[in-house]
């Protein structure tokens, strides 16, 4: 039986992956531990195969004054936590980085692939401080601690937060939305938690890239929603000097610019289970 440590209570993809490994009840012992306090550096973490640290301030914020937050929480304590497992003998961390420190998306109408040999760009504080906490736990990996990067894009499900959630609440009004071409990795929650698991079996290092099989257009969202709640939508078509008079605007370019993983990045096993359309129609059903 592997034990296992998520550093992290309450959130979201910290309580998702303890959920999904209650399937393997006589496989995985599964604790978890509140990080606000401080009190966590008291505890032991002797005798755990794998610490899965998910703490951290998931969402950007462009507030100056919580810049020094970010930089205490997405990199001190993920370092200090990371630092803790080795010392205390832990086998295998799993840090929760993040496509978001490939740097902002590119105008509509541009296609931003990364591939193994993109270098990471972070466009803010929130970017800068997960790419720093993930480079300085990469290095602490040796013979006999393994390190496992996460890079994830969005992730989406039942209960999530964040700027998909509100995309779906866009979709249960818009009867018009703008037909924009557009491109974007993302991955579903139990997509997600069985790559974290797949990893943790087999005890890999390194730096992973999961996602879905399919590339998603945010109209697509729209319309699979819409269709599945029975309403009808009417696609928009936007000229090209729209497009590029809204690309000044991070948000439009946030909504419908491409960002994508090559393919051949997230060829890392047989973790995807749930495919794009049928996790909207789960989300759809979570919603009411």
């Amino acid at each position: 039986m592997k034990k296992i440590l998520i550093t992290g209570a309450n959130s979201y993809v910290g309580t998702s992956f303890e959920k999904w490994l209650s399937q393997w009840q006589d496989e995985y012992h599964v604790d978890t531990i509140d990080m606000i306090d401080g009190t966590w550096r008291e505890k032991s973490f002797v005798g755990y195969d794998a610490v899965f640290h998910v703490a951290g301030i998931a969402h950007v914020s462009a507030d100056p004054s919580k810049k020094d937050l970010y930089y205490r929480i997405n990199r001190d304590l993920a370092i200090d936590t990371a630092k803790k497992a080795k010392n205390d003998g832990v086998k295998q961390f799993i840090f929760m980085s993040s496509m978001i420190i490939y740097g902002a998306d590119e105008p509509v109408g541009k296609e931003k692939i990364i591939t193994r040999d993109t270098p990471p760009n972070p466009a803010d504080f929130y970017g800068d401080s997960k790419l720093q906490a993930d480079l300085a736990i990469q290095k602490m990996a040796d013979d006999r601690f393994i390190v496992s990067i996460m890079r994830p894009p969005v992730i989406y499900g039942p209960g999530c937060k964040g700027n998909f959630p509100k995309l779906l609440k866009l979709a249960k009004y818009a009867l018009i939305f703008p037909n924009i071409e557009n491109r974007r990795s993302m991955i579903y929650i139990d997509n997600f938690t069985e790559c974290v698991r797949l990893v943790i079996n087999s005890a890999s290092g390194g730096i992973f890239f999961p996602q879905n099989e399919e590339y998603v257009a945010t109209k697509d969202v729209i319309a699979d929603y819409r269709k599945i709640k029975g309403k009808i939508i009417f696609m928009m078509p936007v000229p090209a000097f729209v497009c590029k008079i809204l690309s000044n605007s991070g948000l439009f370019n946030k909504a419908f610019g491409s960002k994508l993983y090559a393919k051949e990045l997230s060829d890392c096993g047989k973790y995807n289970a749930v495919k794009f359309c049928d996790g909207i129609v789960r989300m759809a059903a979570y919603a009411g």
